[in-house]
């Protein structure tokens, strides 16, 4: 494909998966179950956080963590007291264990009642946005926590794609016209955005020749960027829908 016909192909494709027949198999339909915004962006942090592995495991991870937080995150992040914890024993997903939620959860608080909320920290500086992940994961763990809790947010500066705060961040900021993303982050614009970069979009990308780089890192991020900003340089991260979209559901 010449570079028309590939920005066509990859413009339908976008607008095909994204819809809200999407939403039924994607950790977004969790935050989708609530309405008030701070509600929302703690949903779908938590919810991108744990969003590795099995589809079904992960909704069912992050639907227990609602049922965890009294279905009210905003409220439950604000207010917890230690023995709220109790029913947080034997939770594990994968590798994220009470331990590492528990964590979480007092971050959140800190971050909400210290620092201004979620989006602030995301917007604070003019930075390139991966750089302010870096940032906000210094900020997130500035309270005690386990060393083991760490690895659950990826930082782009120590050569990670981190797929996972790349996801959230394109859920909190794309519109909400095509009744998947949200839009409720005003601060980014979209042309920041980076694609959540994983197996399936990175294989997809490297069939179309949008990328070289064979391991799914920072610098393989940096690259794919680098070329669907030629195709969008508005809402570059609408790709997402289509690599994905072909990967995971097309075989491409």
């Amino acid at each position: 494909m010449n570079p028309k016909e590939l920005k066509s192909f990859l413009d339908f494709k976008s607008q095909q998966y994204e819809s809200i027949e999407f939403i039924i198999h994607d950790p977004i339909q969790i935050p989708h179950q609530f309405s008030n915004k701070k509600d929302i962006e703690i949903a779908a942090f938590l919810s991108a956080t744990i969003a590795w592995g099995n589809r079904v495991s992960i909704l069912k991870s992050a639907q227990r963590i609602m049922e965890l937080m009294d279905d009210a995150p905003y409220d439950f992040i604000l207010n917890h007291q230690e023995h709220n914890f109790k029913n947080f024993n034997g939770f594990v997903h994968r590798t994220f264990n009470d331990q590492d939620l528990k964590y979480f959860v007092r971050a959140l608080q800190n971050i909400y009642k210290n620092h201004g909320g979620l989006e602030r920290l995301f917007s604070l500086s003019k930075i390139n946005l991966q750089e302010r992940i870096h940032q906000f994961k210094k900020t997130f763990f500035e309270l005690d926590h386990p060393s083991r809790t760490q690895k659950h947010i990826s930082d782009p500066l120590k050569g990670s794609a981190a797929k996972r705060i790349n996801m959230f961040l394109r859920w909190m900021v794309r519109s909400n016209r095509k009744g998947v993303d949200f839009g409720i982050w005003k601060s980014i614009s979209t042309s920041e955005l980076s694609i959540p970069l994983d197996v399936h979009t990175g294989s997809v990308a490297r069939k179309l020749l949008l990328l070289k780089r064979k391991q799914n890192d920072a610098k393989a991020l940096l690259e794919l960027d680098t070329k669907i900003r030629k195709l969008d340089p508005i809402d570059p991260v609408k790709y997402d829908f289509a690599l994905f979209g072909l990967g995971a559901f097309e075989r491409f």
